[in-house]
C-alpha cells in the first residue's frame, strides 16, 4: 500500500498519510456485504484517497504561484528592488501569519515551517486531522489574500 501512494505522491509523509487515511476509510465505512474481492476494493479506496491528496497538494501549491511570464529569465542576482519587494512580502506574510487564531497559527506553522505532516500535528495538538486540513487552509486563504491585496501596492513602491 505503501509503495502504492509513493510511486504516486513521490512523497513519503504524504504516502504515510495516505496510507492512514485508506485504512481508517476502510474501518469506518466497511461494506454491507461480503466483497469478491477485498484486494480490488482496498485499491479503490487507495485510489480514491491519492486521487484527493493530489488534488489537495495542487490546490495548496497554487495559493502560491504566481503567473510568471515564461519569457523571463533567471537572475543570479536580485534586483534591489525585488530585495525590498520581498521583504515587504514577507513581513506581510509573518503580520498574516501572527494575525491567524492562536490553533490556526500553531498548525499552520507545525506544517509549513516544522514540516510536519496533518497526522503528526493531529496527534500532536489532539485534534483531527480534518481539523488539521481546516486550519492549514484558512492560513493559506489569509495569507494568499493578503498578498493579493498588497501586490498592487507593493508593485507600485518599487516601480513608482
Amino acid at each position: 500500500m505503501r509503495r502504492f501512494f509513493l510511486r504516486r505522491l513521490r512523497n513519503r509523509e504524504d504516502a504515510a498519510d495516505a496510507t492512514q487515511e485508506t485504512f481508517l476509510r476502510l474501518l469506518t465505512a466497511a461494506p454491507k456485504e461480503d466483497l469478491r474481492n477485498p484486494h480490488a476494493y482496498l485499491f479503490q479506496v487507495a485510489k480514491s484517497v491519492a486521487h484527493g491528496v493530489t488534488a489537495r497538494l495542487m490546490r495548496d501549491s497554487a495559493l502560491f504561484s504566481e503567473d510568471l511570464d515564461q519569457t523571463q529569465v533567471a537572475d543570479d542576482a536580485p534586483s534591489p528592488e525585488r530585495v525590498v519587494a520581498a521583504r515587504q512580502q514577507l513581513a506581510l506574510l509573518i503580520e498574516t501569519i501572527l494575525a491567524l487564531p492562536p490553533k490556526c497559527r500553531v498548525v499552520f506553522v507545525l506544517s509549513r515551517l516544522e514540516g510536519l505532516s496533518n497526522g503528526e500535528i493531529a496527534e500532536k495538538l489532539g485534534v483531527s486531522r480534518n481539523m488539521v486540513e481546516k486550519h492549514i487552509i484558512r492560513a493559506l486563504m489569509a495569507c494568499r489574500q493578503a498578498r493579493q491585496a498588497a501586490l498592487p501596492a507593493c508593485q507600485k513602491g518599487v516601480h513608482g
